[in-house]
């Protein structure tokens, strides 16, 4: 069972360095690309909340730089607006690195609040999240 995207402003794009909010090894990722991502021709592809994206370690642990890696973000700074009318915004950009495409994290503990939108479209993510807003 796959559960249906919420509708987030995408505000991260091609390129953007992103904070690694787990205890993967990973400091900052840079966004190499969007999976599943639809736009026009030339244009390069933007992440939201809850989108699936492609990263390289930009810093970390030595065994982990240099390395692609796929990731969930979890908190973009740029507001989107909620069904019930409500906009939401987080203080930084972040991400959790996964292990594989069945959404299960690398890392075993995620630092700081994640979205409502990752926790309904990754349950693995969500049940070693401290806070969910």
């Amino acid at each position: 069972m796959k559960a249906v995207k919420a509708r987030v402003t995408r505000g991260l794009p091609h390129t953007a360095n992103v904070l690694a909010c787990d205890n993967s090894g990973a400091r900052i990722l840079r966004i190499i690309s969007v999976k599943h991502a639809k736009t026009v021709k030339g244009r390069k592809p933007s992440a939201g909340v809850g989108d699936y994206v492609m990263c390289s370690v930009v810093e970390g642990k030595p065994e982990m730089r240099k390395q692609v890696v796929a990731a969930v973000i979890v908190r973009q700074r740029m507001p989107y607006r909620r069904r019930d009318g409500s906009r939401i915004r987080f203080e930084d950009n972040a991400a959790v690195v996964l292990k594989d495409e069945m959404g299960n994290p690398k890392g075993t503990m995620i630092k700081g609040p994640i979205a409502k939108e990752v926790s309904d479209r990754w349950p693995m993510v969500a049940k070693i999240a401290s806070i969910i807003v």
